[in-house]
């Protein structure tokens, strides 16, 4: 029994040496290096710690997956709770070399390290998988939103449009200025058709396509009841038909979102071109209404000008008689004038004389009718005297 304890307190003794030796080799290491050599020794432990970190994050993750952890914990607390457990004392020294001994015992083997940082990379892979699946299908989710928008914009636009050129500017009267009612209300009783025999349509497919699922189900269901249950490479070849059909279900809809981004397009120009019709229609009508304007004018310009196209043609028979006269006419000789003009002076000379007695028989009418009055008056009022003597008589 002591030889044991003298063993004992032998090897603790040794051990104890053997780690104050080493301690100093280290310190003497330390002391030896220089301060850049000291730099990297810690830089290599940093990227060694990382590493380890990285490991038992790998590690962590792999326990926590596979519900080890829990077995662990379930182990240290029933090995916790067992009785008659003989404790045993042990030196410090020893304890240490005994959890270093258990330390190294916990050590993973390169082998189980390379299986377990594969298994979480396939993990990894199908976590990634699943979160690329889903994320399409939020993406095919938004895309579907996108394009179902893009088509409600479109009809609104197109119903906008409708209404404007119908309802807003069609349907004024022209007397009033104001929008008729009743084309308003048949307006929107035929939107209330159209959208009603939509709805119809949409409900008549539902009843089909719910009409197929149910066949199919059957049909699946008696598949399964005789046994004809698909096997693996059946599931293989189905994906691959699958991921086929995928592309060219992408492939259409990529066609399809051109399609609509040009149908988008076109309607744009059309509805521009509708507008320029609109425009060349009023100003194609106000050309018409200038034309007939201008052609009033022109008709009665043509009246004005057959009116004096006739005045030019009496003008120009006078100007041909004046001109035939004048062609025909024959000029006197000078002495002949001579004597024209003598007689015409004499002529001249008598008119003046005649008047000039004209005038003086004239002054003598007047005084001979004034004389005339005279008498008269005499004469009435020699008659007026004897009538009243004769009635004093």
């Amino acid at each position: 029994m002591a030889s044991t304890v003298d063993q004992h307190g032998a090897t603790t003794g040794s051990s104890s040496i053997s780690a104050n030796t080493s301690q100093i080799s280290i310190a003497d290491q330390f002391a030896r290096c220089t301060d850049e050599e000291i730099q990297a020794a810690l830089e290599e432990l940093r990227l060694e710690n990382v590493n380890l970190e990285k490991e038992n994050q790998i590690l962590f993750k792999y326990l926590k997956r596979n519900d080890i952890i829990k077995d662990l914990q379930i182990r240290a607390k029933e090995a916790a709770v067992s009785p008659n457990q003989p404790e045993v004392r042990v030196p410090k020294r020893r304890t240490r070399s005994r959890t270093g001994s258990t330390e190294r015992l916990l050590k993973l083997s390169t082998e189980q390290k390379c299986d377990i940082a594969t298994k979480e990379h396939d993990e990894l892979k199908d976590e990634i998988a699943k979160f690329k699946n889903e994320s399409e299908k939020i993406l095919d989710l938004y895309k579907a939103t996108r394009e179902e928008a893009e088509v409600r914009i479109a009809e609104m636009k197109k119903s906008s449009y409708e209404f404007n050129r119908d309802i807003v500017l069609g349907s004024k009267n022209p007397r009033t200025g104001k929008i008729v009612a009743e084309r308003v209300t048949r307006y929107f009783e035929d939107k209330l058709r159209t959208r009603d025999a939509l709805v119809e349509k949409l409900r008549l497919k539902n009843q089909t396509m719910k009409v197929q699922k149910k066949k199919l189900q059957i049909q699946l269901k008696q598949k399964e009841e005789l046994g004809e249950v698909l096997h693996e490479v059946d599931f293989k070849q189905l994906k691959i038909e699958n991921s086929q059909y995928l592309e060219k279900i992408e492939e259409r809809n990529a066609e399809l979102l051109k399609l609509k981004h040009s149908s988008g397009n076109t309607l744009q120009v059309l509805n521009t071109y509708k507008k320029k019709l609109d425009q060349l229609t009023l100003e194609s009508e106000r050309l018409q209404s200038e034309i007939d304007q201008r052609n009033d004018i022109l008709t009665k310009i043509d009246a004005e000008t057959e009116l004096v196209e006739k005045e030019r043609q009496k003008a120009e028979n006078i100007n041909q008689n004046l001109r035939t006269e004048l062609s025909d006419y024959i000029v006197p000789d000078i002495l002949d004038y001579v004597g024209v003009r003598s007689d015409l002076y004499e002529l001249r000379k008598s008119y003046r004389t005649w008047e000039r007695k004209v005038d003086i028989a004239q002054m003598e009418l007047q005084k001979f009718e004034k004389q005339w009055g005279i008498l008269r008056e005499g004469n009435r009022m020699s008659h007026s005297w004897s009538g009243t003597e004769q009635q004093v008589l």
